[in-house]
């Protein structure tokens, strides 16, 4: 039998993934120069460990920048994660951190953008999240630490979340002696704020929610979700587990300002119906429009 080709990546798309891989690589590098450095703050991971070294390695060992740790650091962890993670995945990895490299190289003689320590956590940690989250986004990584995650938790009884925080833990502590403390606690912030700004940017803005409605009055109430409320309806075949019947259950995306008023047409129509509201991510297909009705 003859193997399945895969559908190669156009040469439109590839460019579309490198110029936001760019882009987020110049913001990272702009919130690490501008903001970071200049107030002794760091982020976790290689970048925080880069940021380390940067400061400890003397002056006259000029060759032993920020840019040139990053990609050594990161060198290992790309080269031994290839065959795991795969080919696309390393290779846009690669080209991010050669662009933060580069970019940080670019903003290096700029004055500092704040030298007001609060400032620079906030301001620092939303540029740093945004331009990490732009990489991870369209397909690579700033940070190989992660990347060490997973290969080594195939083996150790950790998660890769777990793993990732016990490095970060050992970063932060190193931070306390290096900075003091009051910076280690501005660098944990800065943290905080990146990962959190990390998922905004990967999950999107789109607040939508997934609905599953067990009733037996589905096709009523699916076409008044229909009409009423302006949203499509799939229809699932399910079964109880008590009862061992076959239900008809209603699945509907819908924005959070649509949930109330959806809860109130299957209130109205069945007051029994069973429903179960899920948060989802993103929702893409059978143009789905953010109405407001």
């Amino acid at each position: 039998m003859a193997q399945k080709q895969h559908k190669k990546e156009t040469l439109s798309h590839i460019t579309y993934r490198l110029f936001f891989i760019f882009l987020g690589a110049s913001l990272a590098a702009f919130s690490i120069e501008r903001l970071l450095i200049p107030n002794r703050i760091i982020d976790g991971g290689v970048i925080g460990i880069s940021l380390i070294l940067d400061y400890l390695i003397p002056d006259n060992w000029s060759f032993l920048n920020f840019a040139t740790l990053v990609v050594l650091l990161n060198a290992p962890f790309m080269y031994f994660g290839y065959k795991q993670i795969g080919k696309t995945f390393m290779l846009s990895s690669i080209v991010g951190v050669i662009f933060l490299a580069i970019a940080e190289r670019f903003f290096h003689d700029f004055e500092p953008l704040t030298t007001q320590p609060i400032l620079a956590t906030v301001f620092g940690g939303l540029a740093l999240g945004l331009g990490v989250g732009l990489v991870i986004r369209h397909g690579g990584s700033l940070d190989g630490t992660e990347i060490l995650g997973i290969l080594l938790t195939k083996k150790l009884p950790f998660s890769v979340g777990e793993f990732v925080m016990f490095i970060n833990v050992f970063i932060f502590s190193w931070a306390a002696f290096v900075f003091g403390i009051e910076q280690a606690m501005y660098s944990v912030m800065t943290y905080y704020i990146a990962f959190k700004t990390i998922d905004t940017v990967i999950e999107g803005l789109n607040e939508t929610r997934a609905v599953l409605i067990v009733s037996d009055h589905y096709e009523e109430i699916s076409d008044a979700i229909l009409h009423r409320l302006g949203r499509g309806t799939t229809k699932l075949l399910g079964k109880g587990g008590y009862t061992d019947e076959q239900k008809e259950v209603i699945y509907a995306v819908v924005t959070r300002l649509e949930v109330t008023k959806l809860k109130s047409i299957v209130n109205e129509i069945d007051p029994n119906a069973f429903i179960t509201i899920m948060d989802t991510y993103e929702v893409r297909g059978a143009k789905f429009k953010s109405a407001i009705h």
